[in-house]
Protein backbone atom coordinates (compact mmCIF):
# COMPACT_ATOMS: atom_id res chain seq x y z
CA UNK A 1 0.00 0.00 0.00
CA UNK A 2 2.50 2.47 1.04
CA UNK A 3 4.32 2.01 -2.12
CA UNK A 4 1.75 1.97 -4.22
CA UNK A 5 0.76 5.57 -2.58
CA UNK A 6 4.19 6.84 -2.91
CA UNK A 7 4.12 6.32 -6.86
CA UNK A 8 0.58 7.77 -7.02
CA UNK A 9 2.18 10.81 -5.79
CA UNK A 10 4.88 10.98 -8.22
CA UNK A 11 2.76 10.44 -11.02
CA UNK A 12 -0.33 11.91 -10.45
CA UNK A 13 -0.01 14.40 -7.51
CA UNK A 14 3.18 16.28 -8.10
CA UNK A 15 2.13 17.03 -11.79
CA UNK A 16 -1.69 18.21 -10.49
CA UNK A 17 0.51 20.57 -7.87
CA UNK A 18 2.39 22.35 -10.57
CA UNK A 19 -0.18 22.19 -13.23
CA UNK A 20 -2.48 24.11 -10.06
CA UNK A 21 -0.15 26.75 -8.93
CA UNK A 22 0.34 27.71 -12.83
CA UNK A 23 -3.35 28.38 -13.00
CA UNK A 24 -3.93 29.84 -9.74
CA UNK A 25 -1.03 32.28 -10.80
CA UNK A 26 -2.81 33.45 -14.36
CA UNK A 27 -6.30 34.12 -12.21
CA UNK A 28 -3.96 35.61 -9.23
CA UNK A 29 -2.87 38.41 -11.71
CA UNK A 30 -6.40 38.70 -13.27
CA UNK A 31 -8.13 38.58 -10.29
CA UNK A 32 -5.92 40.96 -8.28
CA UNK A 33 -4.51 43.35 -10.99
CA UNK A 34 -1.07 42.12 -9.66
CA UNK A 35 2.09 39.92 -10.13
CA UNK A 36 1.51 36.33 -8.60
CA UNK A 37 4.54 36.02 -5.45
CA UNK A 38 6.60 34.15 -7.61
CA UNK A 39 9.80 34.83 -4.95
CA UNK A 40 8.00 33.99 -2.11
CA UNK A 41 6.86 30.69 -3.70
CA UNK A 42 10.47 29.67 -4.60
CA UNK A 43 10.66 30.30 -1.15
CA UNK A 44 8.39 27.42 -0.48
CA UNK A 45 9.33 25.63 -3.10
CA UNK A 46 13.25 25.31 -1.12
CA UNK A 47 11.18 25.10 2.13
CA UNK A 48 9.66 22.23 0.85
CA UNK A 49 12.19 20.81 -0.91
CA UNK A 50 14.33 20.57 2.36
CA UNK A 51 11.01 18.98 4.24
CA UNK A 52 11.54 16.21 1.66
CA UNK A 53 15.09 15.71 2.81
CA UNK A 54 14.22 15.92 6.14
CA UNK A 55 11.38 13.76 5.66
CA UNK A 56 13.45 11.11 4.89
CA UNK A 57 14.94 10.81 8.43
CA UNK A 58 11.40 11.40 10.25
CA UNK A 59 9.48 8.65 8.70
CA UNK A 60 12.47 6.34 9.51
CA UNK A 61 12.71 7.46 12.83
CA UNK A 62 8.56 7.80 13.28
CA UNK A 63 7.21 4.96 11.00
CA UNK A 64 10.55 2.75 11.35
CA UNK A 65 11.17 2.98 15.09
CA UNK A 66 8.35 4.55 17.19
CA UNK A 67 4.80 3.07 15.48
CA UNK A 68 6.59 -0.32 14.88
CA UNK A 69 7.90 -0.50 18.72
CA UNK A 70 4.01 0.64 19.65
CA UNK A 71 2.28 -2.06 16.94
CA UNK A 72 4.06 -4.49 19.43
CA UNK A 73 1.96 -3.62 22.62
CA UNK A 74 -1.16 -3.15 20.80
CA UNK A 75 -4.45 -4.02 22.05
CA UNK A 76 -6.57 -5.12 18.77
CA UNK A 77 -5.42 -6.24 15.71
CA UNK A 78 -8.19 -4.23 13.24
CA UNK A 79 -9.53 -6.40 9.99
CA UNK A 80 -9.51 -5.85 6.82
CA UNK A 81 -13.38 -4.77 6.70
CA UNK A 82 -15.01 -1.29 5.13
CA UNK A 83 -15.93 0.25 8.68
CA UNK A 84 -12.09 -0.21 9.83
CA UNK A 85 -11.07 2.62 6.96
CA UNK A 86 -14.17 4.32 8.33
CA UNK A 87 -13.38 4.35 11.79
CA UNK A 88 -9.56 5.18 11.01
CA UNK A 89 -10.74 8.15 9.38
CA UNK A 90 -13.10 9.57 12.05
CA UNK A 91 -9.68 8.91 14.25
CA UNK A 92 -7.16 10.29 12.50
CA UNK A 93 -9.40 13.85 12.08
CA UNK A 94 -9.73 13.45 15.79
CA UNK A 95 -5.73 12.90 16.34
CA UNK A 96 -5.33 15.52 13.96
CA UNK A 97 -7.24 18.21 15.47
CA UNK A 98 -5.46 17.78 18.94
CA UNK A 99 -2.03 17.82 16.89
CA UNK A 100 -2.34 20.68 14.94
CA UNK A 101 -3.81 22.82 18.08
CA UNK A 102 -0.95 21.46 20.27
CA UNK A 103 0.96 22.92 17.34
CA UNK A 104 -0.55 26.37 18.01
CA UNK A 105 -0.32 25.99 21.99
CA UNK A 106 2.93 24.43 22.65
CA UNK A 107 6.23 26.09 22.40
CA UNK A 108 8.42 23.46 21.08
CA UNK A 109 5.86 22.21 18.71
CA UNK A 110 5.30 25.77 17.05
CA UNK A 111 8.56 26.06 16.45
CA UNK A 112 8.41 23.65 13.84
CA UNK A 113 4.65 24.17 12.37
CA UNK A 114 5.37 27.74 12.27
CA UNK A 115 7.29 27.21 9.25
CA UNK A 116 3.71 26.64 7.40
CA UNK A 117 2.38 29.73 8.74
CA UNK A 118 5.38 32.01 7.58
CA UNK A 119 4.04 32.80 3.97
CA UNK A 120 2.43 36.86 4.17
CA UNK A 121 0.21 35.72 1.34
CA UNK A 122 -1.84 32.87 0.63
CA UNK A 123 -0.95 30.79 -2.39
CA UNK A 124 -1.37 27.01 -3.20
CA UNK A 125 2.93 27.43 -2.85
CA UNK A 126 2.31 27.85 0.77
CA UNK A 127 0.83 24.05 1.21
CA UNK A 128 4.21 22.34 0.91
CA UNK A 129 6.29 25.35 3.10
CA UNK A 130 6.47 22.62 6.26
CA UNK A 131 8.84 22.34 9.10
CA UNK A 132 11.96 20.02 8.79
CA UNK A 133 11.71 18.62 12.56
CA UNK A 134 8.66 17.28 13.35
CA UNK A 135 10.03 13.97 15.46
CA UNK A 136 12.01 17.25 17.85
CA UNK A 137 8.25 18.70 18.17
CA UNK A 138 6.73 15.39 19.21
CA UNK A 139 3.75 15.83 16.41
CA UNK A 140 4.52 12.10 15.96
CA UNK A 141 3.19 11.08 19.97
CA UNK A 142 -0.28 12.79 18.55
CA UNK A 143 -1.08 9.42 16.03
CA UNK A 144 0.81 6.55 17.87
CA UNK A 145 -2.64 6.06 19.96
CA UNK A 146 -3.88 4.96 16.75
CA UNK A 147 -1.47 2.32 16.08
CA UNK A 148 -1.63 1.27 20.03
CA UNK A 149 -5.40 0.50 19.25
CA UNK A 150 -5.36 -1.86 16.42
CA UNK A 151 -4.61 0.23 13.08
CA UNK A 152 -1.39 -0.81 11.27
CA UNK A 153 0.98 2.21 11.33
CA UNK A 154 1.31 1.61 7.33
CA UNK A 155 -2.37 2.72 6.99
CA UNK A 156 -2.20 5.22 9.90
CA UNK A 157 0.69 6.95 8.35
CA UNK A 158 -0.99 6.41 4.92
CA UNK A 159 -4.28 8.23 5.62
CA UNK A 160 -2.21 10.89 7.31
CA UNK A 161 -0.70 11.65 4.02
CA UNK A 162 -4.06 11.81 2.66
CA UNK A 163 -5.24 13.80 4.64
CA UNK A 164 -2.24 16.62 4.10
CA UNK A 165 -3.03 16.11 -0.10
CA UNK A 166 -6.50 17.07 0.78
CA UNK A 167 -5.39 20.04 2.41
CA UNK A 168 -3.32 21.76 -0.41
CA UNK A 169 -6.08 23.24 -2.37
CA UNK A 170 -7.29 25.06 0.68
CA UNK A 171 -4.37 26.97 0.32
CA UNK A 172 -5.77 29.93 -2.55
CA UNK A 173 -7.96 32.87 -2.01
CA UNK A 174 -8.93 32.17 -5.53
CA UNK A 175 -12.14 29.77 -4.13
CA UNK A 176 -15.20 31.30 -1.93
CA UNK A 177 -17.36 30.30 0.35
CA UNK A 178 -19.16 26.91 -0.29
CA UNK A 179 -22.39 27.04 1.32
CA UNK A 180 -23.59 24.30 3.15
CA UNK A 181 -19.99 23.06 3.33
CA UNK A 182 -19.07 25.39 5.31
CA UNK A 183 -18.68 24.16 8.85
CA UNK A 184 -18.53 20.54 7.67
CA UNK A 185 -15.39 20.42 5.50
CA UNK A 186 -12.15 22.44 5.86
CA UNK A 187 -12.81 24.61 2.64
CA UNK A 188 -10.48 27.58 1.55
CA UNK A 189 -12.49 29.84 3.26
CA UNK A 190 -11.79 28.42 6.58
CA UNK A 191 -8.13 27.86 5.71
CA UNK A 192 -7.47 31.47 5.18
CA UNK A 193 -9.22 32.28 8.59
CA UNK A 194 -6.87 29.50 9.90
CA UNK A 195 -3.27 31.10 8.32
CA UNK A 196 -4.54 34.83 9.30
CA UNK A 197 -2.89 36.92 12.15
CA UNK A 198 -5.80 39.11 12.44
CA UNK A 199 -6.43 38.52 16.20
CA UNK A 200 -9.93 37.70 15.84
CA UNK A 201 -8.50 34.71 13.36
CA UNK A 202 -5.99 33.47 15.99
CA UNK A 203 -5.82 29.37 16.74
CA UNK A 204 -8.65 28.94 14.77
CA UNK A 205 -9.90 26.21 12.53
CA UNK A 206 -7.02 23.07 12.82
CA UNK A 207 -9.57 20.50 11.55
CA UNK A 208 -7.74 18.57 8.39
CA UNK A 209 -10.67 17.41 5.94
CA UNK A 210 -13.59 17.95 8.54
CA UNK A 211 -13.90 21.07 10.59
CA UNK A 212 -16.63 19.04 12.37
CA UNK A 213 -14.19 18.87 15.82
CA UNK A 214 -13.84 22.50 15.62
CA UNK A 215 -16.99 23.16 15.90
CA UNK A 216 -17.32 20.59 19.21
CA UNK A 217 -14.17 22.16 20.66
CA UNK A 218 -15.35 25.83 19.81
CA UNK A 219 -11.97 26.78 17.74
CA UNK A 220 -14.12 26.77 14.49
CA UNK A 221 -14.48 30.88 13.07
CA UNK A 222 -16.24 31.90 10.19
CA UNK A 223 -14.23 34.19 7.48
CA UNK A 224 -16.02 37.29 7.60
CA UNK A 225 -16.29 39.10 4.17
CA UNK A 226 -15.46 42.47 5.98
CA UNK A 227 -12.35 41.43 7.47
CA UNK A 228 -9.35 42.05 5.40
CA UNK A 229 -7.27 38.70 5.85
CA UNK A 230 -3.93 39.50 7.31
CA UNK A 231 -1.50 35.96 6.57
CA UNK A 232 1.62 35.11 7.77
CA UNK A 233 2.79 35.38 11.30
CA UNK A 234 2.28 38.01 14.17
CA UNK A 235 5.70 39.15 13.88
CA UNK A 236 6.29 38.73 9.87
CA UNK A 237 8.77 36.80 8.97
CA UNK A 238 10.07 38.24 4.88
CA UNK A 239 13.32 36.16 4.48
CA UNK A 240 13.92 34.34 1.56
CA UNK A 241 15.91 32.13 3.21
CA UNK A 242 14.87 28.63 3.33
CA UNK A 243 16.91 28.15 6.78
CA UNK A 244 15.77 31.65 7.85
CA UNK A 245 12.46 30.67 7.67
CA UNK A 246 12.63 26.99 9.05
CA UNK A 247 14.47 28.20 11.63
CA UNK A 248 13.68 31.81 13.38
CA UNK A 249 11.22 30.12 16.00
CA UNK A 250 13.97 27.64 16.64
CA UNK A 251 16.56 30.00 17.32
CA UNK A 252 13.82 32.00 19.90
CA UNK A 253 12.87 28.72 21.97
CA UNK A 254 16.50 28.05 21.78
CA UNK A 255 17.75 31.26 22.91
CA UNK A 256 14.84 32.10 25.91
CA UNK A 257 15.69 28.46 27.21
CA UNK A 258 19.31 29.58 27.97
CA UNK A 259 17.97 32.74 29.26
CA UNK A 260 15.75 31.24 31.36
CA UNK A 261 16.88 30.08 34.78
CA UNK A 262 16.45 26.62 36.24
CA UNK A 263 14.98 23.74 34.76
CA UNK A 264 11.48 23.69 35.58
CA UNK A 265 11.43 27.10 34.41
CA UNK A 266 12.88 25.99 30.61
CA UNK A 267 10.91 23.34 30.84
CA UNK A 268 7.54 25.26 31.57
CA UNK A 269 8.89 27.65 28.93
CA UNK A 270 9.38 24.81 26.01
CA UNK A 271 5.54 23.51 26.68
CA UNK A 272 4.29 26.79 27.33
CA UNK A 273 2.00 28.22 24.43
CA UNK A 274 4.30 30.75 21.96
CA UNK A 275 4.98 34.09 22.53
Amino acid sequence: MEQFFANYQLIFFLPLVALSILFESYYYKKQYKKSYPWRESATSLGVGFGHQLTGIINRLLIQGLMASFVWQYRIYTMPNSWWVYLALFIGLEFCYYWYHRASHEVFLMWATHSTHHSPNEMTLSAAYRLGWMPFLSFSWVFFLPLVLIGFSPVTVFTMLSINLMYQFWLHTKLIGQLGFLEGILNTPSSHRVHHASNPMYLDKNYGGILILFDRLFGTYAKEESEVEIIYGLTHPNHSRNPFEVVFRVWRELIHKVIDTPGVKNKLKLIFSPPS
